[in-house]
């Protein structure tokens, strides 16, 4: 006998476009579609660098940014908060964004630690055991950042965004989490890159590049060269399999 309820709601994988994919602000786009339904995309972008606006009130911000650029690492400004983090290959990107009704606040925590499920989910099938934590040292650091081992290094980084659209019902807010994850990376280039924006700009923050870890050092060497691959398809999988969280105010 058909079941009377309906079935539970699943995130839309967007399916970026070639250029799209190489943007490391091609999240932001799901802000708007995501007053449609639940809404998510995976992707790895091009070298650079993302910071928030609070860096653009640096004196000499866009002429530290063409400097950067020249080198290679451009760095591009985005909607959500925190601090630097560096892009390119080998770092994926996972973006959820979802409808809730009343204020952020209230969903906040929730959201990171949906992400953060998500993420961790896919890594077990690897065999590694993250949780979420600040890490001291490391770039853009948050209390739900995923790290590993003793004493912890960050593995993952994640932000949120939250915007009220055109057209939304009165109290209803579009939430955007994204995480930035260090799957086949290089800890003490990127760390590198971050420090030296920060000293373009004249600012003390300097981050450690022992404080992060590239979750294919973390796997046997024979493993290493298949896991990015393998990574992104395994977080695919949960990623669909995983039901948004709360209410959906469409329903």
């Amino acid at each position: 006998m058909p079941s009377s309820f309906p079935a539970p709601a699943r995130y839309r994988l967007l399916d970026l476009d070639a250029d799209a994919r190489q943007d490391p602000l091609a999240d932001e786009v799901l802000l708007s579609l995501a007053t449609e339904g639940p809404v998510a995309c995976l992707w790895q972008a091009d070298q650079g660098l993302v910071v928030p606006r609070t860096y653009t009130a640096h004196p000499g911000f866009i002429a530290v940014q063409k400097i950067f650029a020249a080198r290679g690492w451009p760095v591009h400004v985005r909607q959500s908060g925190g601090g630097v983090v560096p892009q390119g290959p080998g770092i994926l990107n996972l973006s959820l964004a979802y409808t809730v009704a009343g204020r952020p606040l209230d969903h906040s925590e929730t959201f990171y630690r949906h992400l953060c499920g998500i993420i961790g989910a896919a890594l077990l099938f690897f065999g590694i055991d993250a949780r979420a934590q600040a890490v001291e040292g490391s770039f853009c650091d948050g209390r739900y950042n995923l790290a590993v081992g003793q004493p912890p290094r960050k593995i993952v980084g994640t932000a949120q965004v939250w915007r009220r659209m055109p057209g939304q019902s009165p109290g209803c807010q579009v939430g955007l989490a994204h995480a930035l994850i260090l799957a086949d990376c290089d800890p003490a280039t990127i760390t590198g890159q971050a420090n030296a924006l920060e000293e373009a700009l004249g600012t003390p923050r300097r981050y450690a590049a022992d404080r992060i870890a590239s979750l294919g050092s973390l796997l046997p060497e024979a493993s290493r060269a298949a896991f990015l691959t393998a990574f992104h398809a395994r977080l695919r999988d949960v990623l669909l399999a995983s039901p948004p969280i709360g209410p959906d105010p469409h329903d």
